[in-house]
């Protein structure tokens, strides 16, 4: 049976490939599994845009309840608690890159499917720029300031009262041999994200993600930070955080706990090897041995594609050059990612604090044989 071949620049060509990009690119992605378009997920996609280049697109952010509700027959009318929302920004803008083949010899000698190869390849760029631009966002990395790596959003700093650093120090280059990760700092980072507060100036409390009525968290640990929990427990404790993982049938289920370390105090474990390291305060550069972990709620995150990308959120663009001898395939997207912060009502930038994410920075330094 004869094979149907699409000539270059073919319109079902262009169709069946962006879609295959798109596919592939988020099936390599790490982060794509926390991302959903509901108010609970811990990346949210805004898919009500239709923006263009260089836009910015206003997000909501919902705040918890927090009155007293009315007991009895007491009456409801007039003590109603409205709704708060709160906005951020994101901007979206273009990014793009492109495969070339160098001339017909060249074709001949490499006997591969050059769309499928640079369908391969460009998926492969694409899910680490995703993720990469996530973990520089919710780490705070400041010391990455090329949008191409931010997802199109400068980084911000983690806020005042959503860092926490190991051993108390106040920077991180301050951080010394003894400020290894430990349990210790998820039961602070988690106490912190339920003890938050707008009227104590703190912040919101850090919505958790439900799942079958119970409410969790979701932390990335560098590789290192992971070797230093797991020799700082005994091994018993670190198989019960490791079984917990794993215990009922229907927790697999929910893509926040596939491939996760474990589980403790109701916060899933994600080993992550672009956790960023901490941040110079005053060079602004990165500091070495350091890692900042990241505690997670709903909505961490946001994402977005502009509606010139089509349905696949991606396109694809195929081109001959110098006469027919040469064979490009561009892959690009108008897209954004950042954090998410909370703008106070007095509407002051300097009192805002990040919505979703506790940094916890610490030592770490890449183990060696003992």
């Amino acid at each position: 049976m004869a094979q149907t071949t699409f000539a270059v620049g073919h319109p079902l060509a262009v169709s069946v490939w962006s879609k295959s990009l798109a596919a592939e690119a988020f099936r390599k992605t790490f982060i794509g599994k926390f991302i959903g378009e509901g108010e609970d997920s811990l990346i949210q996609e805004r898919t009500d845009l239709k923006k263009s280049a260089g836009d910015n697109i206003t997000c909501g952010l919902n705040v918890q309840l927090q009155g007293d509700g009315t007991a009895g027959d007491a009456t409801q009318e007039g003590n109603e608690e409205a709704l708060q929302f709160y906005d951020d920004n994101l901007r979206v803008d273009q990014l793009r890159h492109a495969t070339r083949i160098k001339g017909r010899m060249t074709e001949q000698r490499v006997p591969y499917d050059l769309r499928r190869v640079s369908r391969d390849r460009l998926s492969d760029w694409w899910a680490t720029r995703m993720d990469v631009a996530f973990f520089n966002h919710i780490c705070g990395n400041t010391a990455v300031t090329d949008t191409r790596f931010t997802g199109s959003n400068a980084t911000i700093a983690p806020s005042t009262n959503r860092i926490i650093r190991a051993g108390g120090q106040a920077t991180d280059q301050a951080l010394t041999v003894s400020d290894r990760f430990d349990l210790t700092h998820i039961d602070v980072a988690r106490n912190r994200a339920e003890t938050a507060s707008i009227a104590n100036g703190t912040g919101p409390l850090l919505r958790p993600i439900k799942y079958e009525g119970n409410d969790y968290y979701v932390m990335f640990l560098h590789d290192d930070q992971v070797f230093d929990l797991r020799t700082s427990t005994t091994a018993g404790q670190w198989q019960d955080i490791q079984k917990s993982a794993m215990m009922g049938g229907d927790v697999k289920d929910n893509p926040i706990f596939t491939g996760a370390l474990g589980i403790y105090n109701g916060v899933v474990l994600h080993k992550a090897t672009r956790v960023t390291r901490g941040v110079h305060s005053t060079a602004g550069t990165a500091v070495d041995n350091t890692r900042r972990a990241v505690l997670c709620g709903a909505q961490a995150a946001t994402i977005a594609f502009g509606s010139e990308n089509g349905a696949t959120r991606f396109n694809w663009v195929e081109e001959k050059f110098d006469y027919n001898n040469q064979f490009g395939v561009a892959a690009g997207s108008i897209w954004g990612l950042k954090k998410t912060k909370y703008i106070p009502a007095d509407n002051s930038a300097t009192n805002a604090e990040d919505f979703g994410t506790i940094v916890v920075s610490t030592y770490a330094a890449s183990p060696t044989a003992a």
